[in-house]
């Protein structure tokens, strides 16, 4: 699907922009494949392990979702956007509120009309399983962006843009997880884990994985869902213990705008959630765009009051598989 087209990503420099580059690169001939992102230091090192020389196909654009005239620029002759771009550190979110929504909400906007107004052909924006029933600001930011692409689908008119959403959980060893930040604990000599609460659980997914998934969701949307895949949990004690057999845990409290399980779907969105072999899809709320899933391609509906979060997984991740992964 993605042979000869013009593909762009949006925070193209992060850590799943670049995996996502990666993969393109290596399993698609695309015509030309955009890294769109505001920093200039980020995409010289990216430059450095993926070079136009090398791609003749790649090419490297500054700039800010935030920025609409520079979105639209970006845009002109682009068929699939994959929007990753997001401020995405809670607490960082709870005390700069403003600048979360500037990025994540408005930047969303500037997104979908740029993409109607220039004849992209399919949008997919990344979300987080912080956007279900949000208890923080980031959180709520994203579920906002959620229902702006869905809602996206509304106002295409006679152009032929769709829009989808992917949510997913934690990436191991991502920017910003427990993971990279036990092992940098670790390597500083110190025998004492901090864990914010031991019931804690969270869902885990591997990069090229969730890079995989993005790109199924991509080929397969018809505009208007959003696609959750299955994925494992796991207890932060048992994480704990799978990195560090040997050392003590301390626990230090949980920090603002965290909770002890999280969700990726929850009881009220059941009565529109479709499941499949390897992933839940989530069917748009607004009946017009509801029609598109009468026969419910393939999916079968879950029960009523289903609500799938970390903590009642039934697929939960061991400590050998957390070493394969982490590998």
């Amino acid at each position: 699907m993605l042979n000869g087209k013009v593909i762009l990503i949006t925070g193209g420099t992060g850590s799943f922009g670049k995996k996502c580059a990666k993969i393109i690169l290596e399993k698609y001939k695309p015509k030309k494949l955009i890294i769109f992102s505001r920093d200039e230091l980020k995409q010289f090192e990216m430059e450095q392990e993926i070079s136009e020389a090398d791609y003749p196909c790649l090419r490297y654009f500054i700039g800010d979702v935030r920025d609409k005239e520079r979105v639209y620029r970006a845009f002109q002759g682009v068929e699939f956007v994959i929007h990753a771009a997001a401020l995405k550190q809670v607490p960082a979110a709870e005390y700069n509120p403003f600048e979360a929504i500037k990025t994540n909400v408005i930047g969303a906007e500037n997104i979908i009309n740029a993409a109607i107004d220039q004849g992209v052909k399919k949008v997919i924006a990344l979300s987080t399983d912080k956007a279900a029933n949000p208890i923080n600001l980031y959180g709520a930011t994203k579920l906002c962006s959620d229902k702006l692409f869905i809602a996206g689908n509304a106002y295409v008119g006679e152009r032929e843009t769709l829009f989808s959403v992917v949510r997913y959980g934690n990436v191991v060893g991502s920017r910003g997880s427990v993971i990279p930040f036990f092992k940098k604990i670790l390597s500083a000599g110190e025998k004492v884990l901090p864990i914010t609460d031991p019931r804690m659980t969270r869902f885990w997914i591997t990069l090229p994985v969730g890079v995989q998934f993005v790109l199924d969701c991509l080929k397969r949307t018809i505009g208007g869902e959003l696609f959750v895949p299955k994925i494992p949990s796991m207890n932060i004690m048992d994480l704990a213990k799978a990195m560090a057999p040997n050392c003590e845990t301390k626990v230090i409290g949980i920090r603002p705008g965290e909770r002890l399980h999280e969700i990726m779907i929850s009881s009220d969105d059941s009565r529109r959630t479709l499941e499949y072999d390897d992933f839940y899809l989530i069917k748009p709320d607004m009946p017009f765009m509801a029609e598109r899933f009468n026969n419910d391609n393939g999916g079968k509906s879950v029960k009523d009051g289903f609500e799938y979060n970390s903590g009642n997984n039934t697929r939960w991740l061991t400590a050998d598989e957390l070493t394969s992964m982490l590998e």
